[in-house]
């Protein structure tokens, strides 16, 4: 598998694109970013519909949580990184959504707060004081927090290592964005957590006690809590998340705005010296 993996990141510029949050400005560790609002939206609007397809066809969501045409919409979409594969004919097959939160967070900013523990009250303080403590740890070690979600995969693409890559993608993403301590509802469906717990993924905590996998009627599926540094990936595939994340900043980013370069003395267009006038009388 590691080598099938190896060979998959070798070409993965040549499948894979992302899409920035609205009105992010993409960062200079990715050098092929384009500018194109309109692009981006549609980007976006394919990967719902995606979404929704996949998902209606899992028993996942019903019918009517769907737009009129068909797309799975989220409150994290316009601000969350898109990371995508297109298929053989150049249609999306693959997506996932990373959301890197800005300064100090709580539970309230966060989507597990619509977990189905935290609503049950023999849970709720457990799931609340291990969230809790995971924003901690990463604020006493000056890194930002995120989420991922969104994670599907076309049927025809799931005997592929499509899904694999997107997790180990997330890893590289959230390590160019400056790495991230990141918190999942991952679901139990085609193995997501799972392969997530491979990949260096481990269930929250509390005083010592493990969160245990729930059952969340709102999807219908046996889900669990699961957190990962991305910094600090399964040593197995530490040296594939290296060379993928290397990958990344390679990859066409599709944006609404792109920072300027940072400025340097190559770059600097210095103004014309006048000529000096020789000093009479000195």
């Amino acid at each position: 598998m590691l080598r099938l993996l190896e060979r998959c990141v070798a070409t993965v510029e040549q499948r894979m694109f992302l899409v920035a949050p609205r009105g992010v400005e993409v960062p200079a560790p990715f050098r092929n970013a384009t500018a194109d609002p309109t692009l981006r939206e549609a980007l976006v609007r394919q990967i719902q519909r995606l979404r929704g397809s996949v998902y209606l066809e899992d028993g996942a969501i019903r019918h009517d949580q769907l737009t009129r045409d068909g797309r799975h919409c989220t409150p994290e979409d316009p601000r969350s990184w898109h990371m995508l594969f297109l298929n053989a004919q150049n249609r999306i097959s693959s997506v996932i959504w990373f959301l890197q939160h800005e300064g100090n967070v709580s539970i309230d900013d966060l989507r597990i707060r619509n977990c189905a523990l935290v609503k049950a009250p023999e849970w709720r303080e457990r799931t609340i004081g291990a969230v809790q403590s995971e924003l901690a740890r990463a604020q006493q070690q000056g890194v930002k927090c995120g989420e991922v979600g969104g994670w599907a995969v076309a049927p025809e693409s799931r005997c592929t290592t499509d899904g694999l890559m997107l997790v180990l993608g997330t890893f590289g993403l959230a390590n160019l964005l400056g790495g991230t301590f990141v918190l999942t509802m991952a679901t139990a469906r085609h193995c997501s957590s799972q392969i997530l717990r491979r990949l260096g993924g481990s269930p929250l905590e509390r005083d010592g006690s493990v969160i245990p996998p729930y059952f969340d009627p709102e999807y219908d599926c046996t889900m669990e809590l699961l957190r990962f540094d991305a910094r600090r990936p399964n040593p197995k595939y530490s040296s594939l998340v290296e060379r993928l994340q290397d990958k990344l900043s390679q990859v066409q980013v599709i944006a609404t705005a792109i920072a300027p370069a940072p400025l340097t003395v190559d770059s600097y267009d210095f103004p014309a010296v006048p000529a000096l006038q020789p000093v009479v009388g000195f």
